[in-house]
């Protein structure tokens, strides 16, 4: 499970749901680029993810019950004791494995406590990204600029994140808000804070569940807003507690 750079040991993991078309490519990508440890959490799917997900190298974590930040943190509850970087990506084949050791790396060299990959930064195929994604990324990067001096300009399903500042954390989200809260958490804990450059392909099959339709765009984009609005003022509760 060795890192792309470093000696650090790295677990990837992939939320899934419905992706039976994608996966196996998905995993097979993250598999070339030197990673040992490839955990798969199907989510629910009706489809047969799990079982693709499985034949192509990956362990398949089950979490029946939906909610992206559950799956996400079942994936974490199975990472094997001892790894050091936690690293996410979408399983759709959208997030471009070839980019792990960008994000990786300051992470596995100790220059970085989280890393996230923006594809607002890097190169990205027409039609990957909806125009409601690219804003909603650039309003949390202000958000976050804002109230905690950190720089973003993306919410990147593609990050990575020691696992023993991810365990502090104190995560909480159980749906889509949870990408937003770890880069809030992280700002506001004062992790050393790092966003690079990633491409980003349009997905290889099955549907979105958040950008979709526009229902579920929405959707989306209304519990992002609450989270943000809820956690922040919940952080600043907490450091005046504290002080």
């Amino acid at each position: 499970m060795s890192a792309p750079s470093g000696r650090a040991t790295v677990a990837v993991v992939i939320p899934c749901l419905d992706e039976e078309a994608p996966i196996a490519g998905v995993v097979r990508e993250v598999l070339a680029e030197g990673i040992g440890e490839v955990i798969v959490v199907d989510n629910g799917s009706t489809d047969r993810t799990a079982a693709v997900a499985a034949a192509a190298g990956a362990r398949v974590v089950s979490q029946p019950l939906r909610g992206y930040g559950r799956a996400c943190a079942a994936g974490v509850a199975a990472v094997a004791p001892g790894t050091d970087i936690v690293c996410f990506m979408d399983g759709d084949g959208s997030d471009v494995p070839g980019f792990l050791h960008a994000v990786i790396g300051p992470v596995a060299d100790g220059s970085a406590d989280f890393v996230m990959g923006s594809r607002l930064r890097g190169r990205r195929e027409p039609g990957s990204m909806t125009p409601q994604q690219i804003v909603a990324g650039r309003l949390a990067g202000l958000l976050l600029r804002l109230t905690y001096g950190v720089r973003c300009t993306d919410m990147s399903p593609m990050r990575a994140i020691r696992f023993d500042r991810l365990a502090a954390l104190g995560m909480a989200e159980q749906t889509y808000g949870w990408n937003l809260e770890m880069q809030m958490r992280a700002a506001a804990g004062g992790l050393r804070c790092l966003e690079v450059p990633v491409d980003h392909r349009c997905r290889r099959g099955g549907e979105s569940k958040v950008s979709g339709n526009l229902t579920a765009g929405l959707k989306a984009g209304w519990k992002i807003t609450t989270t943000f609005l809820r956690l922040a003022a919940s952080l600043r509760r907490r450091r005046a507690a504290v002080g």
